[in-house]
């Protein structure tokens, strides 16, 4: 169900940032009852998320922009950049705030 990982990051003074895991489980939870298209999201931790093989990056990264917006945790013009990172079958381990890659 989760097949991919992508990282989702946002500009926070000119530098991107990781979007904090709060964010990401409040976009998810918001979306199971209101937009079927993305129920297969998973918040992973602060900037990684697990989502589907039918999760259009494009629809997601704008609905995730629209909804931080409106929640006012991202501000009107700062960027929200998507990544994808791998197949969620690789395992992915955040240490000290960086990704690494593990097999």
């Amino acid at each position: 169900m989760f097949s991919r990982k992508i990282r989702v990051e946002y500009d926070a003074d000119g530098k991107r940032t990781p979007c904090p895991l709060k964010w990401l489980d409040n976009f998810s939870m918001r979306n199971f009852t209101n937009a079927s298209i993305f129920d297969d999201t998973l918040p992973f931790g602060d900037g990684i998320m697990e989502i589907g093989e039918r999760v259009p990056l494009d629809k997601l990264q704008s609905a995730m922009e629209d909804w931080f917006q409106r929640k006012g945790y991202l501000a009107k013009g700062a960027g929200l950049f998507l990544e994808a990172l791998l197949a969620a079958s690789s395992q992915l381990e955040i240490v000290s705030g960086s990704f690494l890659l593990t097999n």
